[in-house]
C-alpha cells in the first residue's frame, strides 16, 4: 500500500485548498445567501471537488504506473511525480488566491474572461502591478511556500517508498484500481452525460452558483467551453431552423427582406437625405449609467450631462454585455449577444462580416479605429482590419504622449491624436468614419495627477475609480469642445456612448440596471431632446445609417430609432444568461433549458421575479430564436453584406 501514499497526499493536499478556499468565500458572501443555500453548495460542491480531485490525480496515477513498470530503469518518473504535483497544486492556490479580487470585479468565480485575460500578459502583468501590487505579491508569496511545501511533502512520501521492494503484481493493480476511481470521480455521474456545472446549479444568482465550484474547476470548464462555440442549443433549446429566421425577421419590424442566403439581409429605408456626413463613434471605457447624473446617478460627469443638454440623449439605453468586445460588437456590427465569445475574437468572423464599416466604405468613407493602447488586445485589429476598417491607429502612432498607463496613453491624449486625425481626414474629398475607443477608466484607473478632483463625501474605497470616471470625463469634455471650433464638426454626427459598465453586481439571473449605460447622439439633423424608450446597444448602428442617409441592405436586426416601432427591447448576455426584455416583461435563459420570468421597471430599474402564467409563451420563444440566431449565423456565415459571397469569407 507505500505505492498509494504519495497519491493520498497529493489528494490530501488539493481537497485541503479547495476546502479552505470554499469556507473562506463563503463566509464573506455569507449575506447573498438565503435559507437553505449552505445544503445545496455543500452537497455540490462534494461531487465538483471529488471530479476536479479525479482528473487532478488521474495524471499523478499514470506516472506512477509508468514509475512501477521501469523502476529498475530509472528514477525518471519519480521525478515527474514529484514536480507535476507540486506545481499542480501550486496553480491551483494561485488560481483560489485570485479568485476574491476577481468576485469583485465580476461578481462571479474566474471563468471565461479569467483565460481570455491570459492571451495578454504585459497588459495585465502592468495592470496588476500598478493597481493590484499587494494582492499580486501575496498571491505569489503564497504560491512559493505552497511549491516549497508540497514539493517536500510528496518527496516524504515517494522517498520512503524506495526502502520497501515494490513488486508490480501487487503494485500495478492497485495502481489500476487507483486509476479507475479517478476517472469514475473525474466523470462524477453514472448517468449517461458527465458531470458539469448546470448540473449542481440551483439558485438563479450566479455568484451563489459559482460558490459550489472551485476555481480550478470553473477555468478549466470555461476552457472547454470556449473551444465549441454552438453551444446555445445546448445551453437553452433548440428550435426548428425556419422558426428561428421566421422569429427574429418578424420581430425586426422590417418589411423588406432581399436574400435567401443572407436570411436577414434587408433595407431600411434612411430618415435622413442629402450630402454625406461623417460619422464618429466614441466608445467610452466602463461607463455605467449609474455614474451619470443626467441619468440619476452620482453626478461625476458633468461634460457627459452637458452633451444630454446638448444632443439627442438615451434615458434607457441597455449594453449587450460586460466586456469591451460586447460594445464593440453591438454598436459596429449590430451583432445579437450570445453564450460564446464576441465575434471579434471568433475566427469565423475575422473577414467578411459583416460591420459598419463595411457598409462605409463601400459607400466611399474612409474608415478608421483611434485606440490609445495595443490594437491587437481583444483581437480588435484582425477584425477591424477584415471587416471594413482600412486605418488602425493605435500607442505606436502617438508621439511623445504625456502620460501612459498599463492600457495606453491617458484619454486627453488619445483625444488630441484624435482631433489632429479627424482634421486631416477632413482635407480629403471623402466622408469618414473613425471609431475612438478610450481606456483611462480601466482598472486600475491609472491617470494623470492634479487634473480632476471629487467632493469629500464621494471618497470612498472606490475612489480612485470615481476619479478615472472623472477625468475620462473630463478628457472628453475638452474634446467636443475643441472639436466644436473644428472644420469637421458641422458635418459630422457624433455617437458618445459607453461600452459597459464598470462591473455588474446582483443577485438576480441578469442584474439589468447594471447594464444600463449613457449614450448621446450630436449633431444628428434631430432636435436635441431626451429619449424615453427602452433601447438597445445594437439599435445605434441602424439607427446611424438612418442618420447617414445610406438605404444599403444590411444584416442587422435593431430598430432605426429615429422611427417608432409597436414595442421596445433590449437584449443581454450575462455569462451563461441571456436576457431578452420587451416592453416590461424578461424571459432569462439560463443553463440546462431553465427558464425565469421577471418584470422589470426602467424607471426605478427593479426587477421583479414572476410566474410563468403571467407571460406569453410568444416571448420565450422570442428569446430563444435571437440566442439562437447568433449562433446559427456565425457559424453558417449568414451575417454579412450582400457582395461578400459566403465562400470569399
Amino acid at each position: 500500500m507505500f505505492i498509494l501514499k504519495p497519491l493520498v497526499r497529493l489528494t490530501t493536499l488539493l481537497l485541503a485548498i479547495f476546502v479552505t478556499s470554499r469556507i473562506a468565500l463563503l463566509i464573506w458572501q455569507y449575506p447573498r445567501l438565503n435559507d437553505g443555500d449552505i445544503g445545496f453548495i455543500i452537497s455540490g460542491a462534494i461531487k465538483i471537488d471529488l471530479s476536479s480531485l479525479g482528473y487532478l490525480v488521474s495524471v499523478g496515477v499514470l506516472i506512477l504506473i509508468l514509475d512501477v513498470i521501469f523502476r529498475n530503469k530509472t528514477a525518471l518518473f519519480q521525478r515527474i511525480f514529484l514536480l507535476y504535483g507540486s506545481l499542480v497544486t501550486t496553480l491551483v492556490v494561485i488560481i483560489e488566491a485570485s479568485t476574491p479580487a476577481f468576485i469583485t470585479q465580476y461578481d462571479v468565480r474566474p471563468n471565461r474572461l479569467y483565460v481570455e485575460y491570459l492571451d495578454y500578459p504585459q497588459e495585465v502583468f502592468s495592470m496588476l502591478v500598478q493597481g493590484h501590487l499587494l494582492a499580486m505579491l501575496s498571491t505569489l508569496f503564497i504560491a512559493i511556500i505552497t511549491g516549497v511545501y508540497s514539493y517536500r511533502f510528496l518527496f516524504n512520501s515517494l522517498h520512503k517508498t524506495q526502502t520497501y521492494t515494490l513488486k508490480k503484481t501487487t503494485s500495478l493493480p492497485l495502481l489500476i484500481g487507483a486509476l479507475f476511481l479517478c476517472l469514475l470521480a473525474a466523470r462524477g455521474t453514472l448517468s449517461h452525460r458527465p458531470l458539469n456545472p448546470a448540473l449542481v446549479y440551483f439558485s438563479q444568482d450566479s455568484l451563489v452558483n459559482s460558490l459550489i465550484l472551485n476555481s480550478t474547476y470553473s477555468v478549466a470548464f470555461a476552457i472547454k467551453s470556449m473551444s465549441n462555440e454552438k453551444s446555445a442549443s445546448h445551453l437553452y433549446g433548440s428550435m426548428p431552423r425556419p422558426q428561428i429566421l421566421d422569429t427574429v425577421r418578424q420581430s425586426s419590424y422590417r418589411k423588406r427582406f432581399v436574400s435567401d442566403d443572407i436570411p436577414t439581409l434587408s433595407h431600411n429605408k434612411p430618415s435622413m437625405s442629402g450630402d454625406k456626413k461623417n460619422l464618429v463613434i466614441i466608445l467610452q471605457e466602463s461607463l455605467g449609467a449609474r455614474f451619470v447624473g443626467e441619468l440619476g446617478g452620482l453626478g461625476i460627469t458633468p461634460e457627459f450631462d452637458r452633451l444630454y443638454q446638448q444632443g439627442w440623449g438615451f434615458d434607457h439605453l441597455y449594453a449587450t454585455g460586460i466586456r469591451s468586445v460586447r460594445g464593440i460588437e453591438a454598436v459596429t456590427t449590430g451583432f445579437i449577444p450570445s453564450p460564446s465569445r464576441s465575434v471579434v475574437k471568433l475566427s469565423k468572423s475575422q473577414h467578411g462580416f459583416y460591420s459598419l464599416a463595411d457598409t462605409l466604405a463601400q459607400e466611399g468613407y474612409e474608415t478608421q479605429f483611434i485606440y490609445g493602447g495595443e490594437s491587437h488586445f481583444d483581437n480588435m485589429k484582425s477584425f477591424f482590419l477584415g471587416n471594413g476598417f482600412n486605418n488602425i491607429v493605435d500607442i505606436n502612432d502617438f508621439e511623445h504622449p504625456e502620460f501612459i498607463s498599463s492600457w495606453g496613453v491617458s484619454d486627453e491624449d488619445l483625444f488630441i491624436k484624435a482631433d489632429h486625425e479627424l482634421s486631416t481626414l477632413n482635407q480629403t474629398s471623402a466622408p469618414f468614419f473613425s471609431l475612438i475607443f478610450t481606456s483611462s477608466n480601466h482598472d486600475p484607473f491609472d491617470i494623470p495627477e492634479g487634473k480632476v478632483s471629487l467632493p469629500n463625501e464621494l471618497e470612498s474605497d472606490n475612489y480612485k475609480r470615481d476619479l478615472a470616471i472623472k477625468y475620462a470625463d473630463y478628457a472628453l469634455g475638452k474634446f467636443i469642445d475643441k472639436a466644436q471650433t473644428q472644420a469637421y464638426w458641422e458635418n459630422t454626427i457624433f455617437l458618445v456612448v459607453a461600452d459597459h459598465d464598470v462591473r455588474v453586481f446582483g443577485s438576480e439571473p441578469v442584474p439589468v440596471k447594471s447594464f444600463h449605460i449613457p449614450a448621446v447622439i450630436l449633431n444628428s439633423g434631430i432636435e436635441a431632446h431626451r429619449d424615453k424608450r427602452l433601447v438597445s446597444q445594437i439599435d445605434l448602428p441602424v439607427t446611424l445609417l438612418s442618420l447617414l442617409g445610406i438605404e444599403k441592405a444590411t444584416p442587422m436586426l435593431g430598430f432605426d430609432l429615429t422611427k417608432t416601432y409597436p414595442v421596445e427591447r433590449a437584449m443581454m448576455q450575462y455569462y451563461d444568461n441571456f436576457a431578452y426584455l420587451e416592453n416590461d416583461e424578461m424571459v432569462i435563459l439560463m443553463p440546462n433549458r431553465k427558464i425565469s420570468y421577471w418584470q422589470y421597471n426602467k424607471q426605478s430599474k427593479t426587477q421583479e421575479k414572476r410566474e410563468l402564467e403571467h407571460f406569453d409563451n410568444a416571448l420565450i420563444n422570442k428569446a430563444l430564436a435571437h440566442v439562437l440566431f447568433s449562433n446559427l449565423a456565425y457559424t453558417e456565415k449568414l451575417y454579412r453584406s450582400a457582395d461578400k459571397p459566403k465562400d470569399e469569407q
